[in-house]
């Protein structure tokens, strides 16, 4: 029985972070930066003098208060309940007080602001999971699992006249943005772990993922598969040793793996290349990256045009025992706006209707 698998960044299914989609590189950065100081600061038990001023100063900066503004963030607060703060003033001239005293004091969250994609964006989103047409797809970046089945039957089911996926799984992880690891099957999902309590042994009181490493078993008949599917921390922030400390714990998730089933696979968004110490961590296990089979005849690289092996970020990583199974290996680049170096779908016109700037990665294997 051949099986086909496959990982794909989706960059969200129908609705994705308004700062996401901005093409300034550093505007994004420092937006991203401001709402993770500020939720850091909001889980202080006690808000002291200058926490208060540095939160005013975040909420002031961003237009926090005002829906009408292209503000990227809010306050989302459950009514009827204490505050976090007042406001004076208005315009350029409004001010921020501070009048909760911790995070016990308030009731309420940081809320990235949303935009719902295109259709374009979505429907080519949908034709490359409906051109790999995987038996089992890990699907990176997806919003919860209510949006994960929709996408299964109204975009690939009804507008794709694909048959939907009879298995959809995400568990909710550690990233406040939604952004989260999910999965679709035409085999049976039995069981799933999840690791979003792992802690960080550098970071006392920290969680280790920045999303999660979920396990999930999968039964093809004969021993079960399993799917470690993962997406580590972001190059972006400039922190290889968080990412780093991810893949170890995710090569240790590993190895306890192979003593349930030989059929254990590492899958998803690494955010690193092949030379990094995190890429090393995973394959000194023994895991081997179907991209470097010798059957696999492209270019090296899984993100924008994949030219070079400093843009491979995306893998899927076999046991010793599945390396003689390898059928053909792939990568689906059509979803991609790089027209220099790519010959994208006829409905991929820009990078603004483009299906993810990731390429989807899948394998063939004979089980």
């Amino acid at each position: 029985m051949t099986i086909r698998i496959a990982t794909f960044n989706t960059e969200n299914l129908f609705r994705r972070p308004k700062v996401f989609r901005l093409p300034d590189d550093k505007e994004r950065r420092e937006i991203l930066d401001d709402y993770a100081e500020l939720v850091s600061l909001l889980e202080k038990k006690t808000y002291d003098d200058v926490t208060k001023v540095r939160i005013a100063e975040l909420l002031k900066k961003h237009r926090v208060h005002d829906s009408r503004k292209d503000r990227p963030f809010f306050i989302n607060e459950t009514r009827g309940k204490d505050t976090l703060f007042d406001t004076t003033g208005s315009g350029d001239n409004i001010k921020f007080t501070i009048v909760a005293k911790g995070r016990r004091a308030w009731t309420g969250w940081v809320e990235l602001v949303r935009d719902d994609l295109d259709w374009e964006v979505v429907y080519n989103t949908g034709r490359v999971i409906a051109e790999i047409d995987a038996d089992i797809l890990l699907t990176v970046e997806v919003e919860d699992r209510t949006t994960l089945r929709r996408f299964n039957e109204q975009v690939l089911g009804a507008d794709l006249n694909k048959t939907p996926y009879p298995y959809d799984m995400v568990i909710d992880g550690n990233d406040p943005r939604g952004i989260d690891v999910g999965i679709l099957s035409r085999h049976p999902i039995t069981s799933m772990r999840s690791h979003v309590f792992d802690a960080d042994p550098d970071r006392p009181g920290k969680h280790l993922f920045s999303r999660d490493c979920p396990e999930y078993e999968i039964q093809i008949g004969g021993p079960p598969l399993w799917l470690l599917g993962n997406h580590l921390k972001s190059q972006s922030d400039d922190n290889p040793e968080l990412r780093i400390a991810q893949a170890r714990r995710v090569a240790s998730i590993y190895q306890a793996a192979l003593e349930r089933s030989p059929h254990v696979i590492v899958a998803g968004d690494l955010n690193d290349e092949p030379s990094s110490e995190a890429i090393r961590a995973l394959l000194g296990t023994g895991l081997r990256d179907v991209m470097s089979h010798p059957g696999y005849r492209g270019t090296p690289g899984t993100h924008g045009t994949g030219k070079t092996e400093s843009q491979k970020l995306d893998y899927l990583m076999l046991p010793p025992p599945l390396w003689d199974q390898v059928q053909h290996v792939e990568v689906e680049r059509r979803g991609v706006w790089a027209p220099s170096t790519i010959k994208s779908f006829d409905s991929v016109t820009s990078k603004w209707n483009r299906a993810s700037d990731h390429a989807a990665v899948y394998v063939d294997l004979d089980l």
